[in-house]
């Protein structure tokens, strides 16, 4: 009989199990978000990976369907902003972080990070959040 492996730590987000409202309402907060971090339609549609027409759809309020992708996407964004809030107690300073130069990468800012457009981009920028609030 095969043992099985003791679980240390909370297993893997898996974007499949979001409900269609799950998504509508992280959608709205990744919205909200990025007006708070200053985010143009145009980059905000690299890291939702969307064209620029269909972001603007969206943030009229008429999204489309979220694959796992969008959902896995919009996850990291959440996860970053709440690594933020934690580290810096003003709320100002947590969203300015992001356009903020970093020497971690290479002396560019987590948004220049992500938008290189891939969401491994994204997930660079969660994982560094996550250590430097002790997540991990």
């Amino acid at each position: 009989m095969a043992l099985q492996p003791v679980i240390t730590r909370a297993p893997n987000f898996i974007p499949d199990r979001i409900t269609d409202e799950e998504g509508g309402a992280m959608l709205r907060a990744v919205l909200n978000l990025f007006r708070k971090w200053e985010i143009t339609d145009d980059e905000a549609a690299v890291l939702l990976d969307l064209p620029v027409r269909t972001y603007r759809r969206w943030k009229a309020g008429q999204p489309g369907r979220l694959d796992r992708d969008k959902k896995a996407r919009l996850s990291n964004l959440l996860g970053i902003h709440k690594a933020l809030r934690i580290i810096f107690v003003e709320p100002g300073r947590a969203y300015a972080w992001i356009k903020a130069r970093n020497e971690a990468f290479g002396g560019c800012s987590a948004l220049e990070v992500m938008l290189g457009g891939e969401l491994t981009d994204l997930m660079r920028v969660r994982r560094y959040v996550d250590a430097e609030r002790g997540a991990w």
